[in-house]
């Protein structure tokens, strides 16, 4: 065998695939040296190529990146919510009654309480839904962050003014009281409510309640008061109405400031009344000249007073007022519903912000001359101005009875 059968046997060995028939095609070094052709890809099926599936891909990969940018949006947007406010100290801020949340987040806004209106709207209305953010003047803390905000706006904890009520005005003193106080608004009614039908008290209430409103919640407030007590009274009472319950009530309230005898001072008209006597109680007189308005500061309290007729002085009427003389509070109220039970006719004051009780006109006299003598050991103390009228008496402080039209002369 010689070399040239030997190469051809090497080159038919080289190229020759097991199993592959046909002829052996010999190759020169360069093309053996030549990377084979890759096998093309399969064709794509018919489906695959079709605009359904093409479209219905190209949806879904919208909707994934859609979902994520969404997901970011939300994950930003919750934290910037409940991040801490730009607020550097704290402030007050307004929500006018009416407002929408849109109009609330760019005052916040302009104010700059918060960073950005739209993240406090969408984050309000994605958390409370169609809960309402509440009007009012509220305190806003510094850095306080959206949420928070938020959560106190739709509490409704607003700021909160007081008006002071106490025991024993009349409607027209009551209603120079609201008259007065700058926080409230509105005008008063043209029309006064009737004498004792405001209840004494301390009202709370937020920027921008009317005067109305707090009228209407104490009369409200008082007529459930009477209709309480009126219901646990003392059955045995000569007293037929709740209109009557209240002017006496009233008297009471003037007479005395002492919680701790407004039973018994309650149990004297009480017992005055089953027995047909006169009240008698000073500070009918006052009312009976001077009305709700009350006597001026600087008009005496004369002896003549005490016999001017009136509709309301008692020293000249028998039985009760026709109406109350001032606004009762709870305690005059529950002493009036179940005074004490004494046979007590009569009380003066006794010189310590209290009183002198009677059962007959004779102890009686002795506790007024008592209390004369330290009435003239008090303004002998006192700064005497020797051009006062020859037939003023003394003031009666608080309206403090002393009974003198039973003394005899």
């Amino acid at each position: 065998m010689n070399t040239s059968d030997q190469d051809h046997d090497v080159m038919t060995s080289q190229d020759t695939t097991p199993g592959e028939k046909g002829p052996i095609i010999p190759k020169s070094a360069n093309e053996a040296l030549k990377p084979e052709k890759a096998a093309p890809p399969p064709k794509r099926s018919r489906r695959a190529r079709s605009q359904p599936v093409i479209f219905m891909n190209f949806v879904l990969s919208l909707i994934v990146v859609m979902v994520l940018g969404a997901g970011a949006v939300l994950y930003f947007g919750k934290v910037e919510f409940e991040s801490p406010g730009p607020l550097a100290q704290a402030t007050t801020f307004e929500v006018r009654e009416g407002a929408g949340v849109i109009e609330i987040a760019n005052g916040l806004e302009r104010r700059n309480i918060i960073s950005d209106a739209r993240v406090f709207r969408y984050g309000t209305e994605a958390t409370i839904g169609n809960d309402t953010l509440k009007h009012g003047e509220y305190e806003i803390e510094a850095n306080a962050s959206m949420r928070e905000i938020m959560d106190l706006l739709r509490s409704g904890e607003g700021i909160q003014y007081a008006v002071a009520v106490p025991e024993g005005l009349t409607v027209y003193q009551v209603f120079q009281r609201l008259a007065e106080h700058e926080m409230l608004e509105g005008d008063l009614p043209e029309t006064l409510p009737p004498e004792g039908s405001l209840m004494p008290d301390t009202y709370n209430f937020g920027r921008g309640t009317t005067r109305q409103s707090i009228v209407d919640q104490m009369v409200a407030s008082q007529a459930a008061l009477v209709d309480q007590i009126w219901e646990r009274r003392d059955p045995d009472l000569p007293i037929e109405t709740k209109e009557e319950f209240v002017t006496l009530a009233s008297i009471v309230e003037k007479e005395t400031g002492r919680a701790d005898e407004r039973s018994r001072v309650a149990g004297v008209f009480i017992n005055r009344l089953r027995e047909g006597m006169r009240l008698q109680s000073d500070p009918t007189i006052l009312y009976g000249i001077f009305g709700g308005e009350g006597r001026p500061a600087d008009r005496p309290i004369y002896r003549s007073d005490i016999d001017t007729p009136t509709e309301y002085n008692t020293y000249t009427i028998n039985g009760l007022p026709p109406g109350p003389i001032a606004n009762p509070g709870r305690a005059s109220l529950e002493a009036v519903a179940n005074p004490s039970t004494t046979e007590d006719l009569y009380f003066v004051a006794d010189g310590t912000g209290g009183h002198a009780f009677a059962r007959t006109l004779d102890e009686h006299n002795e506790n007024v001359a008592r209390w004369r003598r330290i009435r003239a050991e008090q303004e002998a103390s006192a700064t005497a101005n020797p051009e006062d009228p020859a037939d003023e008496i003394a003031p009666m402080d608080d309206g403090e009875g002393d009974y003198e039209g039973e003394i005899a002369e």
